[in-house]
């Protein structure tokens, strides 16, 4: 039987968001949020009857249509309409996974009760997400600014019974869907349809999908990071506690204490080096992946505020019998931070093709591209050509989106976060980063099996031995691309315990 995740005024944080995902747990309203939902709405109902004074996308027009009045008996048309216009997404389509977590983090955002929605369009997004069916989404069309309009509008599109979804490994039209589960469309009144299209969710979900897989890549870079260095046959006088003591980083003194972890007992690690220092890449690992690590944490620190957030507008406040249009919706702070969050995953990839590099060129007794019979086998020439070549993309890809800005809707929305721009490419660089470390991976289990007359430590002895029944020893040359791809799934399907990755 399946567990349940009851909405409600809990904070959302990335480990209970992972557990629900992992656990396949269902959504329902908690008895708090169906009172905040319903309140909101009567409040909405009370407020609108008999009033004719503009209040911002109730009974007005959108964006610099905003001082256009419309009857009462449109707006529910009014509604209707702003989905479908807005629906103008292009571009790949937005992956399975995050168009999930975009369903959970606008139900949670609508449940809050400053939003004035219906109940029952709450519950048909939860139907959605618990009968896993998944809107058709695509990445382009969202400025991250005004919402997420475009991305939104095509999540919002199948209450109506338009657009298109996955269900049952297909790809099928709504109305369909609609028939088959015996539903009939939902009819958005006043305010609707911009609470669904206004909101930060498509940012957001990219960024908590981003960041699950970014702390799980920062441990695993610590981990082969750790490999190689035994391979290379390096000091292990950098990892010293005192040299971090005394330019104590949080992420610089965890990163050596974890490299540390993985190389205690190692036969390598304890014998005698005949070189006094390290290529940078090697010495500077806590200082490099430590920074990463602290950037993560000040990213989580954003995004968890976001997902607890309400974003849409304008906002409904019963107490205080007011009805303010804002600018929640803006998407600097996500912008901002999804471009750090490529930055800092995009060094990982750098310095670990660094790693790479000095592994393959016939230094410290390892043959020239770790290969017996060099010459007539290319051995691990060119991984290390892909690995640089997926580096150089995401220097690239890491420009960052949240200093750009371009005038829309006529001049009222004067400046804009590109933050949607910043999301599709964080996703990029940190599905960048799992080849070049598995790259990596590659080069230092082969490394590793050159200094056989010595062991590395039991953990890394152990996390090896799986993965060399997968990717085994490279004895002359083969085609090297299967190599890589089973070594990017073998890390992929590596289930690590949260308690391990946040902390």
């Amino acid at each position: 039987m399946q567990e349940t995740h009851y909405i409600s005024t809990e904070i959302l944080d990335l480990s209970l968001v992972k557990e629900i995902i992992e656990n396949h747990k269902t959504l329902a309203l908690s008895e708090e949020a169906q009172l905040n939902i319903r309140k909101s709405r009567e409040y909405l109902i009370h407020k609108m009857k008999d009033n004719d004074t503009p209040v911002y996308g109730i009974n007005t027009g959108f964006g610099s249509l905003c001082n256009v009045k419309i009857s009462a008996e449109n707006l529910s048309q009014l509604q209707e309409n702003l989905v479908m216009s807005h629906a103008c997404g292009t571009g790949e389509f937005v992956p399975k996974p995050i168009i999930k977590l975009m369903l959970l983090l606008k139900i949670q955002s609508l449940s809050y009760g400053y939003s004035g929605v219906q109940i029952e369009t709450v519950e048909r997004l939860i139907d959605f997400y618990n009968n896993d069916i998944l809107p058709v989404i695509y990445t382009q069309g969202s400025l991250g600014a005004s919402g997420d309009l475009a991305p939104l509008a095509h999540l919002a599109l199948p209450l109506l019974g338009k657009g298109e979804v996955y269900y049952g490994g297909k790809k099928i039209a709504s109305a369909v869907m609609i028939k088959k589960f015996n539903w009939e469309p939902i009819t958005l009144q006043a305010k609707e349809g911009l609470a669904l299209l206004n909101g930060t969710q498509f940012m957001s979900a990219y960024g908590v999908h981003c960041l699950l897989k970014s702390y799980k890549l920062s441990y695993l870079a610590d981990l082969i990071a750790a490999i190689s260095t035994d391979a290379f046959d390096c000091n292990m006088s950098p990892f010293n506690a005192l040299v971090h003591l005394v330019r104590p980083h949080r992420g610089q003194v965890k990163t050596a204490e974890q490299i540390l972890e993985f190389l205690e007992g190692s036969e390598l690690g304890l014998s005698e080096k005949k070189n006094v220092q390290d290529p940078y890449s090697f010495r500077c690992i806590p200082q490099v992946h430590g920074a990463t690590k602290d950037t993560l944490n000040f990213v989580h620190k954003t995004f968890k505020t976001e997902i607890n957030s309400v974003t849409d507008n304008p906002n409904i406040f019963i107490k205080e019998d007011l009805i303010i249009s804002g600018g929640n919706f803006h998407g600097q702070p996500l912008a901002l931070a999804l471009d750090y969050l490529a930055i800092s995953m995009a060094e990982l990839g750098s310095i670990s093709e660094r790693r790479t590099y000095q592994l393959v060129s016939g230094l410290r007794e390892l043959p020239a591209f770790l290969v017996n019979n060099p010459g007539l086998n290319s051995g691990f020439m060119i991984p290390q050509y892909t690995a640089a070549s997926i580096v150089s993309q995401n220097k690239q890809l890491t420009t960052p989106s949240s200093v750009d800005s371009i005038v829309s809707s006529n001049g009222q929305e004067d400046h804009v976060s590109m933050g949607a721009n910043g999301a599709t490419k964080c996703l990029r660089v940190i599905e960048n980063i799992e080849t070049i470390l598995a790259i990596e991976l590659m080069n230092a289990s082969q490394a590793l099996s050159f200094r056989d007359s010595k062991k590395s430590s039991p953990f890394v002895e152990s996390f090896l031995k799986p993965y060399r029944s997968i990717v085994p020893f490279i004895e002359n040359d083969r085609v090297m691309a299967e190599d890589i791809h089973a070594s990017v799934a073998f890390l992929k399907a590596m289930d690590i315990d949260s308690e391990i990755i946040f902390c």
